[in-house]
C-alpha cells in the first residue's frame, strides 16, 4: 500500500469548465504530463455562460488571452520570478480554450520548477465562449 507521503504533488493545477471544450479534449487527448501526477485537471461547476469567474483566492501572476501565449517561456519564467512569496496560491489565467497542448503545459511546469506555492491555471471559458 502507497502512503501519502509518497505521492507526488502536482506541479500545476488546471481548473476548466466541467464538461466544456477543454474537459471534453483532454478526455479525449489525455496529456502525458497529466497521467504522470505532474498535472492534476480539476472540473469546476461553470457559472452563467458556462464561464469560470477568477478564483477568489491566490495571486494572479500572468492572465493570458488563449493558451498559446503560454508558448513564451520567458514571459511565464518571468511571472513566476516576480511572483510575492507567500502561502496564497499563484494563479495563471486564461481567457478562453478548446485546448492545452503538451508544449504549452511544459513551459508553465518548466517555469514553476522550484515555486514552494501551489499554482493554479484557470481557464475561465471555452473558446466560442469568449464574449
Amino acid at each position: 500500500m502507497t502512503s501519502a507521503q509518497e505521492l507526488p504533488e502536482p506541479a500545476l493545477i488546471v481548473q476548466m469548465p466541467r464538461d466544456g471544450q477543454l474537459d471534453r479534449f483532454f478526455r479525449a487527448h489525455p496529456s502525458a504530463v497529466v497521467t504522470s501526477g505532474q498535472v492534476l485537471l480539476e472540473h469546476l461547476p461553470a457559472g452563467p455562460g458556462g464561464r469560470l469567474e477568477p478564483p477568489e483566492a491566490g495571486e494572479v501572476v500572468l492572465s493570458v488571452l488563449s493558451p498559446e501565449a503560454l508558448r513564451q517561456p520567458d514571459e511565464v519564467r518571468q511571472a513566476f520570478s516576480a511572483a510575492p512569496a507567500g502561502p496564497a496560491p499563484l494563479v495563471i489565467l486564461v481567457g478562453a480554450a478548446q485546448e492545452l497542448r503538451q508544449e504549452e503545459l511544459r513551459v508553465v511546469l518548466a517555469a514553476v520548477t522550484g515555486v514552494p506555492q501551489p499554482v493554479i491555471l484557470r481557464v475561465l471559458a471555452d473558446a466560442d465562449r469568449t464574449g
